[in-house]
């Protein structure tokens, strides 16, 4: 039993697709961000290439794996038992800029354990997300003025603009290399805009689909446009579009500590499939 680290995203998707292919609802990060830097390159989240990795067990299944794409926190699936040490002893073997865990509760829990008995260093709560799946979908009534569009270079500057701003609101780097982020979403019409009079309200986006599994994020309507139901209509539409292109799943995370969004996405037809926490290490 034993963890394999590889730089490559091809090998990763080769060998530990399948087990990522399994459950790709709960899944779906390592596997649009494996898919986005196999498309876009080593570089497309940061200076610091991603690590991949995978657990296979004494008869060669594996049941276990991670990405990391600094500056965000390392993505673990479930850990077998005995597993946690023997990553966290490969990751400081090599040299890993290591800012903190992203899983299940119990299973980032026991990694940041794990963690600070090596390094001592302690793990701070971040983020607590819920993991929604889209059952049926139910848009907004009444709907809001307006209808939704794609998103086009024309936009640019608006995007860049609201990127930021989002990013800046949840605390994250969303926003960050804003130009690039843009550029990739465009490539495949992963960005759409709400607007009403002609005037662009509200931003709903959605991730490069995998395993016919579709994530929607980020949502962001600017202040002066909420209370409105712009985020949800758009929200709506672009589900709608998921499952019209044939999507089998269609899924979001959203803050625990906002239950507005909570609200508004279980309104819609979105079930809870799990919660997840972000923990950051600090010295």
């Amino acid at each position: 039993m034993a963890w394999t680290l590889t730089g490559s995203p091809d090998e990763y998707l080769a060998i530990a697709g399948g087990f990522l292919r399994s459950d790709p609802v709960r899944n779906t990060v390592a596997l649009t961000a494996a898919e986005t830097v196999r498309v876009r390159g080593l570089r497309a989240y940061g200076q610091t290439e991603p690590l991949f990795g995978w657990w296979r067990r004494g008869d060669g299944e594996i049941t276990a794996a991670l990405l990391h794409t600094p500056p965000y926190p390392v993505l673990l699936t479930a850990l077998p038992e005995g597993s946690a040490r023997p990553l966290a002893e490969a990751l400081i073997a090599r040299g890993r800029p290591v800012r903190g865990v992203s899983a299940e509760d119990s299973i980032a829990t026991a990694f940041a354990a794990v963690w600070a008995g090596l390094t001592g260093a302690g793990a701070q709560e971040f983020l607590r997300t819920r993991l929604y799946r889209l059952g049926r979908l139910r848009p907004p009534e009444p709907a809001p003025g307006g209808a939704a569009r794609l998103a086009t270079e024309a936009d640019r500057d608006l995007l860049r603009g609201w990127l930021a701003a989002f990013s800046e609101e949840i605390g994250d780097d969303i926003g960050r290399d804003g130009d690039e982020v843009i550029d990739d979403r465009l490539s495949y019409g992963g960005l759409t805009i709400w607007e009403s009079g002609g005037t662009p309200v509200s931003l709903a986006g959605i991730h490069r689909p995998v395993a016919g599994t579709t994530r929607v994020g980020p949502v962001y309507t600017p202040p002066a446009h909420r209370r409105t139901g712009y985020g949800a209509a758009a929200t709506a539409a672009v589900s709608r579009a998921a499952l019209d292109s044939g999507a089998s799943n269609v899924v979001l995370f959203t803050d625990q500590a906002n239950p507005t969004s909570n609200s508004l996405y279980q309104r819609l037809g979105f079930d809870p499939v799990e919660e997840r926490v972000v923990l950051h290490f600090v010295s």
